[in-house]
Formats: C-alpha cells, sequence, structure tokens
C-alpha cells in the first residue's frame, strides 16, 4: 500500500488545449453576436404623413361634397368651424349615426342634441343657422361640443354664407 501511496501522479494522456471543438463553436457563436449586435443598421424610413390641408373658406354648398363619399374627406362645421373628421368617418360618414352631420353645418343638430334632417339647413344657399330659439342650455351643449372637436380634430376652414364677403368665387 505504501507503494501506491508514494508513486507519482500520473500525468494526462492529452493536453488540453484551447483548439478544443466546443471552444471554437463557442468563439465563433460569440464573434456572430458580437457582429449581429454591432453591424451597421439601415436608416429608419418614416411613413409618409398625409398631405396638407389648406385652411379654407366654405360656403354651405361648397362644403356639402365633404361627406366621406367618393373617397372624399368628411368635414362638418359647428359654430362656423369646418372640422376635419374623417378619423371618425365611422361616427360621421356614410353609414354612420352621425352621417347626416357630414359636408353640413352641425351647429344646431348637436346642439339640440338631435340627427333629424329639419335640424339642417335646408336652403344651402341661404344665409346661416343663426341659432335664434336655442336657450342656454343648447348653446352651452353646442359649445362643449365645439370644445370637444377642438380638442380631437383639425380645423381646416370657416363656414360663411353664399354672398360673404370672405366667400369663395364661384368656379375658384
Amino acid at each position: 500500500m505504501a507503494d501506491k501511496a508514494d508513486a507519482p501522479l500520473s500525468a494526462p494522456t492529452h493536453a488540453q488545449s484551447i483548439a478544443s471543438p466546443i471552444n471554437l463553436i463557442l468563439i465563433s457563436l460569440l464573434i456572430v453576436l458580437v457582429y449581429l449586435r454591432l453591424r451597421p443598421k439601415p436608416p429608419a424610413v418614416l411613413a409618409k404623413g398625409p398631405p396638407p390641408i389648406v385652411f379654407q373658406t366654405f360656403t354651405p354648398p361648397a362644403l356639402r361634397p365633404y361627406n366621406g363619399e367618393n373617397n372624399m374627406p368628411v368635414y362638418l362645421a359647428v359654430n362656423g368651424k369646418v372640422f376635419d373628421v374623417s378619423s371618425g368617418r365611422n361616427f360621421y360618414g356614410p353609414g354612420g349615426p352621425y352621417e347626416n352631420f357630414a359636408g353640413r353645418d352641425a351647429s344646431r343638430g348637436l346642439a339640440c342634441g338631435s340627427f333629424d334632417e329639419d335640424m339642417l339647413t335646408k336652403d344651402l344657399n341661404g344665409p346661416l343657422d343663426d341659432l335664434k330659439g336655442l336657450g342656454d342650455e343648447e348653446m352651452e351643449a353646442m359649445r362643449g361640443w365645439e370644445e370637444r372637436f377642438d380638442e380631437k380634430y383639425l380645423v381646416v376652414g370657416k363656414l360663411v354664407a353664399v354672398g360673404h364677403p370672405e366667400a369663395p368665387k364661384e368656379g375658384s
């Protein structure tokens, strides 16, 4: 037994090398990961924005085509301001609950909380609705709608009567 205790430890039969297959695979994987992390990225491409909208002066007949039909935007007027409500096309466009207001002055209908056709001005070439006959509560409701539209939608113009000095001329 003493012989075995005194015997020198045997040297390993083959030398450990850094070039072992597993080390080569790990080093290769590390190099690939570093390359993937540090390689140049292609420049980010921004989505094209909508075309610019120019503030315009509308008359009721000029506003009427902006009702969402034939790929037109959806505009409506409240208290003389024309709003682009196209992002709310499901509500204000064709088939929506507020579709009567598309391309029209919606002030009286919104003030009264009514979607009826008789809330809209019949004569588009006549004077604008002066909102006479509305009570304080109805005027406050209309101002509330106007504030909501101001916060949510873009003002694209103003509504004036046909023949108003600021009204666009026929054919322009």
